[in-house]
């Protein structure tokens, strides 16, 4: 009965809207006017006359020099390849020098090899040829290395047409820069019909009004720029159950139906300035009643309705008339003639051109074509080329080609694109996006793909999230098995990958999968993401039961990049499905989630960051690199919450023989003082169970009747507490150069339980013997700023004693919660030790390369948990430790310190003083006549922390930038001080001010 309830509220909720936005966009005029990029301006419909008509126009003078054949051979426009051989090279030449066609329309292929033929057939050609492509989603619908932009069905659940207009603008960009002048685009039909084999995923969907205004947008971006667009396929081919590739598809509506649905978006656009069309071959017989014929070759069609009735003066294209639709009734020539005498000016793929001329000439001596006609249509065509400029753009430049038709401008529009078409269909108890992530066990399941793929490798970058891939269905034993693991996990997130674009087939979305989500979601809250055609979802009728239900449309990288950062609320979701998806969601239907609340990574140019200091980066450390100061390095920066960089340089070691990826774990040595340390204390001082005004001895008892029992707990995290910088506790345990077998183990054994490097074990109660030396330490004599780590060692014991948990327990919980990924203490528990870089080959204590235990002696002999060091972290992992601190402690939707105890923190304590520092951080100089840590661009409400290994975090709230730097300069020798020297991470975040502009 809920479910009932649920599916009848659905249907009612997209009823009621459906009439709301039917009573909205009933006046299509009044709905243009409110956006700029659809203003009508009909001064300019098709090909006007020359402003001075005494002078003859390029087609007039042209046309004067045409043949009657050469006129009939301007009417055709012919399939050319560019990945061919020469004998196809030659017969399209032929064509060109003999028959003197028209035009090309360029199919399969590559740019440079279609550039090279276009040269060379323009130069042969006696008239500028008119070049064609059918590039619906740009050149990469025929043209491998060129830019693939979405497909329509995607762009009709934009709410933001002038997406598409922008989009329009580059796809003719690129078509302008390979001497291209029409694109057959954009499809104006109307997606009615689910089972459509041919339209689907090609329309802008089911709305009349929808498509209507995006391919309005579409045009004007195309046009705006000097490119032919074209308006398809002629009278409407949505609602059409077969392919007109293969056979011909028959529309049996009345005319009062055509005219109000299929007719309308062509309609609008011949109002709006769309400068050619081509007709479809559809047999409608409401327009022609005549057995077998298509559209394309019916005069009622072409002539009276869509010329004299519809006063469509532009140029008229047939669809490619080697199709099924047409040439499986007429012969060649045949075919040509009767689309010609339909009121046609262009033949588009004629598989025959001689012998259509031939036969076209014998139709004018037996009077069944005029030689007016033929004028007429050629004259017109000529008028086009003009307004396409194609004497002016006979030669393709080669240079820098293939670049130029990727440019980082099309990138930065398809990833908006992408971005603002997702649609959220369920989310319930808004689970999307993702919070709490400590009560969360994350999994992730593709189904139909066998790796790890975009989708689960974003996912992994908010939180843990443990990989389950099934390619195939056929394996029972795999199935079993990953269900029996995926029910550990609380939460699955489902990606339905390696989908296809056909209805036929439920677009390759198979009821095995569908069997398999229910099994999952009997076990644990599940979020699917279809990436597939939203038709998709109707044969699952379990559908709504689901918790999160999402349609990206396509499968790409932008998709599967965008689902992940959607769940995890990094974007928000603005889509709306652009088809009814029966019975559950209606046309129109999609859940809108909140703004973002986590960092979502972008392209530097997508937030105006200058790619010239971003350059200065690479440069500055590739020559640190080359001069040693560190084997390799990983840098993150993110403004306002968007990360720009993150990037990995150089490799582990200098052999060169394992690079850095930025998923690596650096040992971040003193960065664990704020990125562990003073966040656990931070979480006790909301609790009430620490006060940074106390003093130690409030809490540590056993200091009473010592030196530090009068020690505040602020004064000692800002350095101005007399503690003694530190102390080499590792020296007591070496007896003349060797290990004392008394303190030290080389296997794991009663009473040496904590591990300080491989085949090293410390006495378990050494620890007290580190501590008590800490204790009976001297005290500097003036109270003044000192940096010291013992300190650290004191907040440790304060953070387990008054939370009953070790520190390791409490970083745990913590970073949980904010969804670090990798990091934390004892790195080899959780990762092999390739993805851990070393740090020192230490010659004089442990006596061996300290890989994946900490390089501090002191935090490694109490077993690798120190206050003040033993993190290990990959550079975003930092970042988002530091993005919390930005915020005042709120990530991720949720305040998770108090943000008054983090704001005090980010003041300097005692700068009266002469102490820069803050509570824990490190801040700038204030005084101009000392050295400051940081680059002169910080501003004084900015703070951060360095380490020792060759680590740098810094936050500026000023501008919102966030800055990480690891490294391990360590190696293999601590005495290596180039970086220092060399002033690398300082210089970094020098070149990052200017590339940000402040």
């Amino acid at each position: 009965m809920g479910r009932f309830l649920i599916v009848f509220f659905v249907i009612i909720s997209g009823f009621v809207y459906s009439i709301e936005k039917l009573n909205s966009d009933n006046d299509f005029s009044l709905n243009v006017a409110k956006d700029s990029i659809l203003l009508q301006d009909k001064s300019d419909l098709y090909f006007p006359e020359p402003a001075t008509p005494k002078k003859k126009s390029w087609a007039d003078s042209v046309f004067a020099t045409l043949t009657i054949d050469e006129k009939i051979g301007q009417l055709f426009m012919v399939a050319a390849y560019s990945n061919k051989d020469k004998k196809h090279v030659d017969e399209i030449a032929k064509l060109i020098t003999d028959q003197k066609i028209g035009g090309l329309i360029f199919m399969q292929g590559g740019p440079l090899r279609q550039a090279n033929l276009n040269n060379y057939f323009q130069s042969i050609s006696k008239v500028p040829l008119m070049i064609t492509i059918d590039g619906e989603w740009g050149l990469a619908m025929r043209l491998d290395s060129t830019f693939k932009y979405p497909k329509q069905m995607t762009m009709g659940a934009l709410q933001n047409n002038a997406l598409i207009y922008e989009m329009g603008k580059r796809a003719a960009l690129d078509c302008k820069r390979l001497g291209i002048h029409v694109n057959f685009a954009p499809v104006a039909d109307i997606n009615s019909n689910p089972s459509n084999p041919v339209i689907g995923y090609r329309s802008f969907g089911q709305s009349k009004i929808s498509v209507t205004r995006k391919a309005i947008a579409y045009t004007r971006g195309m046009q705006d720029v000097g490119v032919m667009a074209n308006a398809k396929h002629f009278p409407g081919h949505g609602d059409t159950d077969s392919d007109s590739h293969l056979g011909l598809p028959l529309l049996s509506h009345s005319f009062s139906r055509l005219d109000s649905l299929e007719l309308y978006p062509f309609k609008e656009l011949f109002a709006a300035g769309v400068k050619s069309v081509m007709v479809g071959h559809l047999n409608v017989p409401a327009l022609d009643t005549t057995k077998n014929l298509a559209s394309t070759l019916s005069k009622k069609v072409v002539t009276h309705l869509l010329k004299d009735s519809l006063k469509f003066k532009g140029l008229v294209f047939t669809d490619a008339l080697n199709m099924k639709g047409v040439s499986s009734y007429y012969k060649p020539g045949e075919l040509e003639l009767k689309a010609l005498q339909a009121g046609n000016d262009v033949m588009l793929f004629a598989e025959d051109v001689p012998k259509a001329i031939e036969v076209i000439k014998a139709a004018i001596d037996s009077n069944l074509i005029s030689v007016a006609e033929i004028d007429e249509h050629c004259l017109k065509l000529l008028k086009a080329k003009e307004w396409c400029k194609v004497a002016q753009s006979t030669k393709v430049d080669l240079n820098n080609l293939t670049s130029d038709l990727n440019s980082i401008e099309s990138e930065i529009l398809n990833r908006k694109i992408y971005e603002e078409s997702i649609t959220v269909l369920i989310n319930k108890k808004k689970i999307i996006p993702l919070k709490q992530l400590d009560t969360l066990r994350i999994a992730s399941l593709s189904l139909g793909d066998g790796l790890p793929n975009v989708f689960q490798k974003t996912a992994e970058q908010y939180a843990n999230v443990k990989h389950f891939n099934i390619a195939k269905y056929n394996d029972a034993t795999l199935k079993d098995s990953v269900l029996k693991e995926i029910k550990k996990y609380n939460l699955v997130l489902v990606a339905v990958n390696n989908t296809n674009v056909r209805a036929e087939g439920n677009y390759k979305v198979t009821p095995e999968m569908f069997a398999l989500i229910d099994s999952v979601k009997k076990y644990s809250k599940t979020i699917v993401c279809l990436f597939a055609s939203p038709y998709a979802v109707k044969s699952y009728s379990e559908a709504i039961n689901l918790d999160g239900l999402l349609v990206p449309y396509e499968e790409n990288k932008y998709t599967m990049t965008n689902a992940a950062e959607l769940i995890f609320g990094a974007i928000s979701s603005k889509g709306k499905l652009p088809v009814s998806v029966f019975p559950y969601f209606p046309l129109g239907f999609g859940i809108e989630t909140p703004a973002p609340i986590r960092m979502k990574s972008v392209l530097p140019q997508e937030i105006n960051i200058k790619e010239d200091a971003l350059k200065k980066i690479d440069n500055l450390i590739e020559e640190a690199i080359k001069e040693k100061a560190m084997p390799g390095c990983q840098v993150v920066a993110i403004k306002n919450g968007q990360l720009f960089l993150n990037k990995a340089y150089g490799t582990h070691t200098y052999d060169g023989k394992q690079k850095v990826l930025t998923t690596d774990l650096y040992d971040i040595a003193s960065l664990t003082k704020v990125t562990a340390s003073l966040l656990v204390y931070a979480n006790l001082q909301q609790k009430g169970l620490v006060n940074p005004d106390a003093k130690l001895v409030d809490y540590l008892p056993e200091l009473k009747g010592t030196n530090k029992e009068n020690i505040v707990i602020r004064e000692m995290m800002s350095h101005q507490a007399q503690l003694r910088a530190w102390i080499p506790f590792w020296n007591k345990t070496v007896i003349n150069g060797a290990l004392d077998t008394n303190i030290y183990k080389k296997k794991y054994t009663e009473g040496y339980f904590l591990q300080v490097a491989d085949s090293m074990f410390i006495k378990t109660d050494y620890a007290n013997e580190i501590y008590k030396s800490i204790i009976d330490s001297p005290l500097e004599k003036e109270k003044k700023y000192l940096y010291s780590d013992l300190g650290y060692y004191f907040l440790q014991k304060i953070i387990e004693k008054v939370s009953n948990k070790s520190l390791e327990q409490n970083v745990t919980e913590l970073y949980k919660k904010i969804g670090i990924t990798s990091g934390g203490y004892h790195p080899l528990y959780r990762v092999s030790k390739n993805e851990i870089v070393p740090t020192e080959r230490d010659t004089v204590f442990r006596k061996q390369l300290v890989h994946g235990y900490v390089h501090d002696q002191g935090a490694a002999m109490v077993g690798g948990v120190g206050g003040h060091a033993g993190v290990f972290a990959n550079a975003l992992d930092v970042a988002k430790i530091m993005e919390l601190y930005l915020n005042n402690g709120m990530f991720g939707g949720e305040q998770i310190i108090d943000a008054k105890i983090i704001q005090d923190y980010k003041c300097c304590q005692y700068c009266k003083e002469g102490n820069r520092r803050g509570f824990g951080f490190d801040k700038p100089e204030p005084n101009e006549k000392k050295e400051s840590p940081v680059a002169k661009q910080c501003s004084l409400e900015s703070f951060g922390h360095s380490g020792f290994t060759g680590t740098f975090t810094w936050v500026d709230p000023k501008n919102g930038l966030v800055y990480v730097f690891l490294s391990n300069r360590v190696h293999p020798d601590a005495e290596n001080k180039k970086l220092v020297k060399m002033s690398v991470r300082t210089k970094v975040q020098e070149y990052l001010y200017e590339a940000v502009g402040n």
